[in-house]
This record gives structure tokens, C-alpha cells and sequence, in this order.
């Protein structure tokens, strides 16, 4: 063979090779059969619970009471947070769990849990985690609170004169709001407030013995934790010291302001929450605002979805509140403290700057000129806004520029 023969049947072979190879490389990849998944995704037991999480989302708010990372009043926000959390928990999605319950609904949950069961496991939940609360509250908060010298007292801890200073301050800003209502065979219950604080009275005539039940409302207009202000001398010399009471046990103990003549058999405190979740059909509504504003006043006649008693409240006087209230057992919290946490928010609110986060002021960006016209602003370059660390400010002036904007159409 002819050495040109050779080496055309070597370039032969090679351009052969690249050949197969290029053809084996654009073949497509051996089909593998992949392994089945035969996993049940309608499993109960691979879901939690909508609402049980919603919880433990609550027990880390709870959580940051006792980090010390936190200044103390920035601690005591988190406590009144929680308990507002559970109120809003409690109008919305407690109240979905009822209606089910009312219309006889039995589909399960994904996690399996019919309504009933979920709210069961909703009481005993809220039940731990407000018993964690209120033992934070008085072995953690107070104790803490009082070293800064932030003393929230009950009533039978005072002094004969700072109780007398108490009555005359219910005389001149508690009793003229108040309004006493009867409850017996000729007075109906009477309506309770969504999340107002009440006092449940059981007063007795010492002529006719006869025995009467009454509700007293403590009213939202003064300030929950009353301040006590200081006029011992030890007290004066010392201003950083802050004593406060509780409203309701002010109250509680001037009664007989209330009902001259009666003999006070009892006086608890009790707190209504009531069915608040919203169904507005937007489609179907002529006026929105007007449906709006009709639905919020109803917020106030919503079904009770939750009672809290006072510990110390005899049995038969909350039988009496629950037959009333059309509320049961799984609806009604027992708290060994104050009702309603929330109103620390009034502490916070105390100057005492070394006890709070520092204060974070929010910026506006330099290319949003207070004055001007937003939109001419927006035709020449965008503007980022960061929040929170950047003013919410310019978003409401664009909000109302254009309300006011005739060419805006909608």
C-alpha cells in the first residue's frame, strides 16, 4: 500500500471516530426510571396547625420578655404585644373556629383536627402560655421594674392615706364616667364591650336581704394604671419613684360610692372578647365606606369568643356570666393577675430614656423636596424608599397629591 493510500485511510478512520463520538454525544441520556414517591401528602401527621402555630409564633413575642438584651420598658412592650396578639387572635381566628362549629362543619383541618379539637387544643395552649405570662409578669417585670423604682402595687398594699388620696381622685375622675347596670328579673343582662374590663358586683339589701348581681364598667377613658402621686417625705426626696394602681381595684374598693345603703358582697373582674372578623363582599357594596363604617360598629355586637375571670371569682357568679354570654368551658380563661397585660403599654410610655431602645428617626431621601409637586419628582428618576429607615412621610404626600390630582382617574 501506497503511503498516500495510508494516510487517507488513517484521516478516514480519524473523521470515522470524531463522527461517532459527536453522534454519541448528541444522543439523549439513558432514560433512568426514577423512584416512585409514595409519599401520602394528605397525611395529617405531616402538617401543624394553622392556628397551634399562630400560637407558638405568640411564644416567641412572649420570649423576648426575658432576654436581656432588651432594655426593660423595650421587655414590657413585648409582654403588652403579646397579649394584644392573643386579643386579635382571638377576634379573628378563634372566631372563624366557632362559626365552623355553629354551622355544624366536620371537614378536618390538614393536621386532621376537626374544629372542636382545634378548639381545645387552642384552650390549652393559650391557657399555658398566659399562665407563662402573668408568672413573668410578677416574678420577673415587677421585681425588675421596681429596682428602677416603677412600682405597680394592688390596692391592699397602700398606705390608709394613699388609699384616702385614691378616693378622692375616684370621686373627681372615676365615679362621674361610670354607669352601674342591674341585672335580675326585670333588668336584662347587659351588653358587654368587646375587650372592655368589667367589674361583676353581687351587692345585697341589709333590709330585704335580697341579693343582687351588677355590672359595673371600668371605663376606657382614664388611664388603666392609676399614678399615685408622692407626697411622703421619703417619696419626695426621691422623684425617680413612680407608684401606680390598677383601676379596677380602685374601683372595687369605692363601691359603695356606687350603691349607698348596699352591703358589697363581691367585686371580680371579668373581660369579654368578641367575634370581630370582617366580611365585606366589595362587588356586591354600593358604598364601601358606608359598609365599612356599619361593620365596624357591629365589631362591637360580635359573638363572645372568650371569657377572662379573675381567679378569684366564685364559681356560681361565672356560671351566671357564662349562661349570659352563651360562652363554654373551652371559652373561658381563669388568670391569677391583672386582665388584659396590654395596658403596660402605659408604662412604656414613662420618660425614662435609659430604660428604651433609642429612639430611630426616619429619614426622607434628599431628591423628595418637602413642597414640591411628587409627580414632577417621579418623571425624572425613580425614588427608592427603605422602611422603616426611610420616612413613611412621602408615601402619604403621594397618596394625597394625587387624591387631589385632577388627572388622576382612579
Amino acid at each position: 500500500m501506497s503511503k498516500n493510500a495510508a494516510s487517507a485511510d488513517a484521516i478516514k478512520n480519524h473523521v470515522a471516530t470524531v463522527v461517532e463520538e459527536v453522534r454519541l454525544q448528541a444522543a439523549p441520556p439513558p432514560i433512568v426510571a426514577e423512584p416512585v414517591d409514595e409519599t401520602d401528602y394528605f397525611d395529617p401527621s405531616l402538617y401543624i396547625n394553622r392556628e397551634l402555630s399562630i400560637l407558638e409564633f405568640q411564644r416567641r413575642v412572649l420570649g423576648e420578655c426575658v432576654r436581656d438584651k432588651h432594655p426593660l420598658l423595650e421587655r414590657l412592650k413585648f409582654l403588652a404585644i403579646f397579649h394584644s396578639n392573643v386579643d386579635e387572635f382571638f377576634m379573628v381566628r378563634v372566631s372563624g373556629i366557632r362559626q365552623q362549629i355553629l354551622l355544624g362543619i366536620t371537614d378536618t383541618a390538614a393536621d386532621g383536627l376537626l374544629p372542636r379539637e382545634q378548639l381545645v387544643a387552642i384552650h390549652r395552649t393559650v391557657v399555658e402560655m398566659v399562665e407563662q405570662a402573668t408568672q413573668i409578669w410578677s416574678e420577673v417585670m415587677q421585681p425588675a421594674l421596681k429596682d428602677e423604682g416603677i412600682h405597680v402595687l394592688n390596692y391592699d398594699q397602700l398606705k390608709k392615706s394613699q388609699q384616702k388620696r385614691l378616693r378622692s381622685y375616684f370621686d373627681r375622675e372615676i365615679f362621674p364616667v361610670l354607669t352601674p347596670l342591674a341585672f335580675d328579673v326585670s333588668h336584662p343582662f347587659p351588653h358587654i364591650s368587646n375587650l372592655s374590663i368589667n367589674l361583676a358586683v353581687v351587692i345585697k339589701d341589709p333590709d330585704s336581704q335580697v341579693t343582687r348581681f351588677a355590672r359595673v364598667k371600668v371605663p376606657n377613658i382614664v388611664s388603666r394604671l392609676v399614678p399615685l402621686t408622692p407626697i411622703d417625705p421619703d417619696e419626695l426626696l426621691t422623684p425617680k419613684i413612680q407608684k401606680f394602681v390598677w383601676i379596677e381595684q380602685v374601683i372595687a374598693a369605692n363601691l359603695d360610692r356606687l350603691f349607698p345603703g348596699m352591703e358589697i358582697i363581691a367585686a371580680h373582674p371579668f373581660r369579654v372578647t368578641r367575634n370581630t372578623d370582617m366580611e365585606i363582599q366589595e362587588e356586591e357594596a354600593d358604598d364601601l365606606l358606608l359598609t365599612m363604617e356599619e361593620n365596624l360598629r357591629l365589631r362591637h355586637f360580635g359573638r363572645p369568643v372568650r371569657l377572662e375571670t379573675d381567679e378569684t371569682m366564685p364559681d356560681w357568679i361565672r356560671d351566671i356570666l357564662m349562661e349570659n354570654l352563651q360562652v363554654g368551658p373551652y371559652d373561658v380563661y381563669t388568670i391569677d393577675g391583672p386582665l388584659s397585660l396590654t395596658s403596660l403599654w402605659e408604662l412604656h410610655g414613662l420618660e425614662r430614656p435609659q430604660l428604651k431602645d433609642s429612639p430611630l428617626y426616619a429619614s426622607t431621601p434628599i431628591q423628595l423636596v418637602p413642597g414640591e409637586n411628587i409627580f414632577n419628582i417621579l418623571r425624572q428618576q425613580d425614588v427608592l424608599l427603605h422602611h422603616p429607615y426611610d420616612s413613611f412621610l412621602p408615601v402619604i404626600d403621594f397618596l394625597e397629591q394625587a387624591a387631589t390630582d385632577p388627572d388622576v382617574l382612579a
